[in-house]
């Protein structure tokens, strides 16, 4: 390669990092403790509940979406209000929509065996992951567009696990208690080296330097009593 195309090669990497991975309102911190559950306990709806993921490059190249499936869940509520739960994901579950991977040459399939192995999730060894909600807040003011779910009214928090390591994150939620059904519905994007996720984080490594460590995730969970 010519000393103007490595420059160029170099310059269009800089240009893509420059964009920076998607700003939110997700705050991570250390595990803490478990909010502790009330008697009025709703049970997940597994089949009206999901979890979508979507991963992309620096500066939102080349972006791959896709599923996973809620496993079991119960939110715990108080008077009108949520206060408590967890839910387990299936990671064994995690699909590649083929939508998303229209290079030619390159499969869905090949994709999800990537992220299902090692290199990402290890799920043969993790085969599930979870989150326990650790606090509810209301929210303090609206969130901006695009920085979180529409219509968010409060602040959740809770302990998500990924390959065994567990973190604290907080992100706008929108939680709605109506009758004998809860729902909540969460748009925030998390770094998955912070759960030790490390494939193409290596920055020494030209060829990862593209590589974003952001994972945009989408909750939509339904609760009935």
């Amino acid at each position: 390669m010519t000393k103007k195309g490595l420059f160029a090669l170099v310059a269009a990497g800089f240009i893509l990092v420059s964009c920076g991975d998607k700003k939110t309102d997700t705050t991570t911190t250390e595990e803490q403790e478990v909010a502790a559950t009330t008697e009025n306990v709703f049970a997940v709806d597994t089949t009206a509940s999901v979890v979508k993921w979507k991963a992309f490059h620096k500066g939102g190249f080349a972006p791959r979406w896709g599923t996973l499936s809620i496993q079991t869940g119960q939110i715990s509520v108080s008077g009108e209000a949520v206060n408590a739960g967890s839910f387990v994901i299936d990671m064994e579950s995690l699909k590649v929509d083929p939508a998303s991977v229209t290079e030619e040459g390159k499969k869905a399939a090949d994709l999800e065996a990537h992220l299902k192995n090692a290199d990402f999730f290890n799920v043969e060894n993790n085969k599930t992951a979870d989150f326990k909600i650790t606090k509810v807040e209301d929210l303090s003011a609206p969130v901006a567009e695009g920085e979180g779910v529409a219509g968010a009214n409060k602040m959740l928090s809770g302990n998500l696990t990924l390959l065994g390591n567990t973190m604290n994150v907080s992100f706008p939620a929108k939680i709605d208690v109506v009758e004998n059904t809860v729902s909540i519905l969460a748009d925030f994007t998390v770094n998955r080296a912070d759960w030790g996720i490390k494939f193409g984080t290596t920055e020494a490594d030209p060829a990862e330097w593209m590589i974003s460590k952001d994972i945009e995730i989408s909750v939509a969970v339904k609760a009935t009593k």
